[in-house]
């Protein structure tokens, strides 16, 4: 107790979130009843980072509880082009092309579960037709078959997005980037341009949704610089964004130990949420950590992980009367 102005006073221990990573929901307050995922990153020290869905499976990021803007600009402020990002949270399906026919490379785990987007024939027998699931059953004549490529037509490959960028070889160029949905005018430039094989992202409707893929979609930048001015922009309205200042500003917000701690006990925490083994690692975030938090959200989001209990009290800190004084000694 203290006595201030004849008075006494009581500091009361007070009970607040741990620093870690905690994943969450909206509980269904839309009015489709969708539930929005979210990932919320507490440090015992800094700013808070925040990763949300919308109701159009967009994933937004907050610093702070700011306005949001794509999650893909962080990645893209820290460094990865589109494809890096694509190769980073999705797998590919593989196509042979030419002038007669398109094939695609049978891969099972791929095909089992998912909607068939054209007819799968064994021999001159259609076995799945377009739009519907394939079953154990229909994996089991696919792998009897021993064949390595399933045939298609040119417009079953429409609508599918691209996983590389494609390049004239004789030119050098570029005929279409990472994340370019297909078409027919540009399946027809692909083939006269005589590029045999193509990539794309495998997504479905059960479990590998295109989350990312939107997000990249939406997102104003392309490069590093044009990611950290928006950022900047964000995090500091009406300042005219410089490139050293943008770079300070985003290093500063989780890099900078200075400025950035997730203490022990909070990096102990965040590791064992996301899956990683070790109890100990740097105070401060790594893109690793960035990458591993979208992926366990997307996890959740696809129905392979859960959330947590944000109420549970193993999910609280007492905050103590020692560190409650220090922390004003630091604000001043």
């Amino acid at each position: 107790t203290f006595v201030i102005n004849g008075t006494d006073r009581v500091i009361v221990s007070q009970l607040h979130r741990s620093p870690g990573v905690f994943f969450d929901h909206d509980k269904g307050v839309q009015t489709s009843g969708k539930l929005l995922f979210s990932a919320r990153v507490i440090p015992y020290r800094g700013s808070w980072l925040d990763f949300e869905f919308d109701a159009k499976d967009n994933i937004f990021a907050r610093i702070d509880r700011r306005r949001k803007i794509p999650a893909t600009i962080l990645l893209h402020a820290l460094g990865f082009s589109d494809k890096e990002i694509i190769d980073v949270f999705f797998e590919t399906d593989k196509y042979q092309l030419s002038k007669k026919e398109i094939k695609l490379e049978i891969n099972l785990d791929h095909l089992k579960g998912s909607v068939a987007d054209f007819d799968i024939n064994v021999g001159r027998k259609t076995i799945v037709s377009k739009g519907k699931r394939i079953n154990a059953l229909h994996i089991k004549q696919i792998k009897d078959t021993r064949n390595k490529y399933l045939k298609l037509a040119f417009e079953d490959l429409e609508e599918k997005i691209l996983a590389n960028d494609l390049i004239d070889k004789e030119t050098g160029e570029l005929l279409a980037s990472a994340n370019d949905k297909l078409d027919k005018e540009l399946l027809e430039t692909i083939i006269e341009k005589g590029i045999k094989e193509i990539e794309t992202i495998y997504i479905n409707d059960v479990d590998q949704g295109p989350y990312i893929s939107n997000s990249l979609r939406i997102d104003p930048s392309s490069t590093a610089e044009e990611a950290l001015t928006e950022i900047y922009r964000m995090m500091r309205p009406g300042e005219p964004p410089t490139k050293d200042a943008s770079e300070n500003l985003f290093n500063n917000l989780f890099f900078n130990p200075e400025r950035y701690d997730l203490s022990e006990v909070g990096r102990m925490k965040f590791n064992r949420r996301i899956g990683v083994d070790s109890k100990k690692g740097e105070s401060i975030l790594t893109k690793e950590d960035i990458l591993n938090v979208l992926k366990t959200l997307i996890n959740i989001r696809n129905g392979s992980d859960v959330v947590d209990d944000i109420d549970h009290l193993g999910n609280r800190r007492i905050r103590t009367v020692g560190e409650m004084v220090e922390n004003s000694f630091r604000v001043g």
